[in-house]
């Protein structure tokens, strides 16, 4: 592909695979796209034919609305993410599809459709509507056939690297979404149910206060500044503005490097706080979270997932922790007399291990998968005018 002088960027796009050179003609929707209702479907009987609404597949009936390829479009709720309907197929009311007219191309009309922003086009002021009149009056370049097969087969073969790229991201979280329930005793077990070869003995119960000790190590000698805050929910630099005096410096706690702060605000997840491993740097947080060390020898990456795992934590944080002002507040003498069960230091450094190369695993796949979205951005902006 070629890049455009700047001079006839108005009706060419900025990038180009060569041979092209022919102005774009400006059209609108309704000159190359049929926009079509989709319908109810409660009377029809259960088949294979899948039916679709703004959110995806629903469920599968005895009947086609369709027997073309098509492109889906929100009516109602969702509207700004159009997909690809594969034939035969039924839509909910909710959802439009779009059938390409003669020499207009389905993969070439689906970039269109996803580079628009269908939001600015919405005309309700509660749940978000786009009607035919609206669509078809939207206006877009259009090059020869030729050029839209080209342009569509790029775009349907990076979407569909996506896709797997997203397949394998998908599967290794659900991976280690296994591993944590399976490498942690649970229900009264003395041992995993899944284990490294090797490991045999029974897990050694212990008061989490022959483990872990807190720390109320105040920053008075100002060994931090506002420089050094960490975010404990990021475990990273927290974006701050520097207070006009020192003292307030005085009231945090100071944090080493393999501590780990009592995390107060509750989520999903975490419904009564949690831990969090200090793998950043020393510095200091605020005096409103509990700072912990550990006492003896333990593994930083296997603790980060032991004192993480609901299946492991729930019941020694409900035991410890009471909801003030929507904050979750932990009692330290409680906490520490709670019991948990751990492995030998070899095991724990065996699992952590394992479980930190599956994070950087997951990491590397998530950073492709970014990557490639944002590749697919720069083109939809300069493949198209």
């Amino acid at each position: 592909m070629a890049k455009i002088d700047d001079s006839v960027k108005k009706k060419v796009p900025e990038l180009r695979f060569p041979g092209f050179t022919d102005d774009w003609e400006e059209r609108k929707f309704a000159d190359f796209i049929d926009v079509k209702s989709g319908k109810d479907y409660k009377h029809l009987n259960s088949g294979s034919i899948p039916v679709y609404g703004t959110g995806g597949y629903m469920l599968s009936v005895d009947r086609a609305l369709s027997d073309i390829d098509a492109i889906g479009i929100g009516r109602k709720g969702t509207i700004d993410k159009p997909y690809l309907l594969k034939a035969p197929f039924w839509t909910v009311d909710t959802l439009f599809y779009a059938v390409p007219k003669q020499n207009i191309d389905l993969q070439f009309s689906l970039s269109i459709f996803k580079k628009i922003n269908w939001k600015k086009f919405d005309e309700s002021t509660g749940v978000p509507s786009l009607s035919k009149t609206v669509i078809n009056s939207v206006g877009a370049s259009v090059p020869s056939y030729e050029e839209q097969q080209k342009i569509g087969s790029f775009f349907q073969q990076l979407d569909e690297t996506i896709a797997l790229h997203q397949r394998k991201l998908d599967l290794l979280k659900e991976q280690k979404k296994g591993f944590l329930q399976k490498m942690f005793p649970k229900n009264g077990a003395k041992v995993p149910e899944l284990r490294f070869k090797g490991f045999t003995g029974d897990w050694e119960e212990r008061k989490l206060g022959k483990v872990l000790k807190k720390d109320t190590l105040k920053n008075k000698d100002l060994e931090f500044h506002y420089k050094d805050i960490i975010s404990v929910a990021q475990m990273k630099k927290a974006t701050v503005v520097r207070d006009s005096s020192d003292s307030y410096m005085t009231t945090y706690n100071k944090i080493r490097f393999g501590n780990i702060a009592f995390e107060g605000h509750a989520n999903k997840e975490f419904p009564n706080g949690r831990f969090v491993l200090n793998d950043f740097r020393d510095g200091i947080v605020s005096h409103i979270y509990d700072v912990y060390s550990f006492i003896e020898k333990s593994d930083s990456n296997f603790m980060k997932k032991y004192i993480n795992n609901p299946i492991v934590m729930r019941k020694i944080l409900i035991n410890s922790t009471s909801n003030a002002r929507m904050m979750n507040s932990l009692n330290s003498k409680e906490f520490l007399k709670q019991n948990l069960i751990l492995p030998t230091f070899e095991e724990q450094a065996k699992i952590g291990s394992f479980l930190k190369q599956l994070d950087i695993t997951i990491t590397l796949h998530q950073r492709k998968l970014d990557l490639l979205k944002e590749q697919k951005k720069g083109f939809l902006q300069k493949m198209f005018v």
